[in-house]
């Protein structure tokens, strides 16, 4: 390794320090001046469209394949009645199967002592006036839940305008800002657009218990009262006011 005079590694040194200091002034110049950062959102109210009953059979017995049997036999049943209900509504309403389980009862010593079997049902779609008949003519199983939602295809029709309302209500913010500061105009910085989850208000349950199965209630539809809750979309980030 070559030898290099102390003076000569000096004045070299303080070379180096004045290119960094004059290099420091035009790197700073090249971040954005006049950033704002800011949000506008946009919102509505809608009615909820989907609907989600959750029926349910239960069975009991002193064998496991006794239980299995009759939970199956009730739900076939069911099922085949609801879906001759569901090709009638045009694709307003589906049929799904849910949870299917048989256990154990056991008594106090820890022996089992007979069975209990158990399986769902879902009405779910758009026509709720369908799925509140075909839930009132299944008589043979109780309803254990009812739920209300948005459908994909409304949640997106109206996203879709929130959206374009909140980023006109960005640009009018961004215009207004740029004025209010002397400046003439604005350029885009980082955007983000996100729409919240709607807070639905809440409905008291409807027919939950065991429900009654004689009389005129055997086939009555259920009662059905969809929520309404605020949808809504919000454009955030920053622009670049410029003179």
């Amino acid at each position: 390794m070559a030898f290099q005079h102390p003076r000569r590694m000096a004045v070299r040194t303080a070379a180096w320090m004045l290119l960094a200091a004059a290099a420091a002034p035009s790197m700073a110049d090249t971040s954005p001046r006049n950033v704002v950062q800011f949000s506008t959102s946009a919102t509505q109210e809608v009615t909820q469209d989907l609907m989600t009953v959750t029926l349910q059979i239960t069975k009991e017995g002193a064998q496991a394949t006794e239980v299995q049997s009759a939970v199956k036999q009730v739900l076939d049943a069911a099922l085949s009645e609801a879906k001759s209900a569901a090709s009638a509504s045009q694709g307003g309403m589906s049929v799904r199967t849910g949870q299917f389980s048989i256990q154990p009862r056991y008594t106090n010593g820890g022996r089992i002592n007979g069975w209990q079997g158990s399986a769902q049902l879902l009405l779910e779609g758009t026509d709720t006036t369908r799925i509140s008949q075909t839930a009132g003519k299944l008589a043979q199983l109780n309803i254990v839940n009812v739920q209300y939602g948005l459908s994909r295809a409304l949640r997106e029709q109206h996203e879709s305008a929130l959206t374009e309302q909140a980023i006109s209500r960005f640009r009018a913010r961004a215009s207004q800002m740029a004025v209010a500061f002397g400046l003439k105009g604005y350029s885009l910085g980082e955007i983000s657009v996100s729409s919240t989850e709607p807070g639905f208000e809440s409905r008291p349950p409807v027919l939950m218990a065991m429900r009654a199965k004689t009389m005129e209630f055997a086939d009555a539809a259920l009662p059905v009262e969809p929520g309404k809750g605020q949808l809504s979309v919000t454009v955030s980030g920053q622009v670049i006011l410029t003179p």
